[in-house]
């Protein structure tokens, strides 16, 4: 018997053979441990590239699953995360017998510590990445260097706020979030408001809205910009290792 993120009991009868993922930074990172065990995951879930390939069935949306197309898989547990999917449909599949796994993080040793959990909780090993990732980002939070702000969303502009992954991991590179005191984890804001909140860059990455070099850039005229990732400024998985490059 043991417990996920929040608290609930779940007992596994040996490892876990059959995974629907419902998160796509754990799919990620599901399918480089054992990769024909994920035989579900939403559409947002884009890495590893081959998942169609691979025969790994699409369950529609991370707010919207096909709970009908998640159970006819007859998985042996559904990983869910609190912030990306809603509890009605982690509650629902749990009423009709599914066994379902919820991560809850905030902080990028949170994200360590919760993979290290669920992964044992599976029987599965635990990869090289994860105690890579331990080492690179868990000690000491270094003084930054740089401040900056990070859109998620224009038509509302919303931001990066308090309490979330994203802002430890900014501040874990060495990079203060303007908005990392604000009252709400995502809060909207004011787009000039934003181009005169005082961060040294506004950094506006690929997800989860598409900020390209036409579209985002030209809408501030006092912060400069640069393009970013999403994938490594928003995932926990294999993608740690590969986020430290920012630094």
């Amino acid at each position: 018997m043991t417990v996920d993120d929040l608290g609930v009991a779940l007992d596994l009868a040996g490892p876990a053979r059959r995974v629907v993922s419902l998160v796509p930074s754990l799919t990620e990172a599901l399918v480089s441990v054992e990769p024909g065990a994920v035989v579900g995951a939403t559409d947002w879930c884009t890495h590893p590239a081959d998942l169609d390939e691979r025969g790994v069935t699409r369950v529609r949306g991370t707010k919207n699953p096909d709970l009908a197309a998640i159970r006819a898989l007859s998985p042996d547990l559904v990983v869910a995360n609190k912030e990306e999917n809603r509890e009605l449909d982690v509650r629902r599949l749990r009423e009709s017998g599914v066994a379902v796994w919820v991560t809850d993080i905030e902080t990028v040793p949170d994200s360590v510590a919760s993979m290290e959990r669920l992964l044992d909780a599976m029987g599965w090993s635990r990869p090289t990445w994860l105690a890579e990732a331990r080492d690179l980002w868990c000690g000491a939070v270094p003084a930054p260097t740089r401040s900056v702000a990070v859109p998620i969303w224009r038509d509302p502009w919303m931001v990066v706020g308090a309490r979330t992954f994203t802002t430890d991991l900014l501040h874990r590179l060495g990079w203060r979030n303007v908005y990392a005191d604000h009252a709400e984890r995502y809060p909207a804001v004011d787009l000039a408001d934003l181009d005169a909140a005082g961060a040294d860059v506004v950094l506006l990455p690929d997800e989860p809205y598409v900020f390209t070099a036409t579209d985002g850039p030209e809408a501030f005229t006092l912060t400069p910009t640069e393009l970013v990732s999403g994938r490594l400024l928003t995932w926990y998985g294999p993608a740690l290792v590969e986020a430290a490059a920012l630094r």
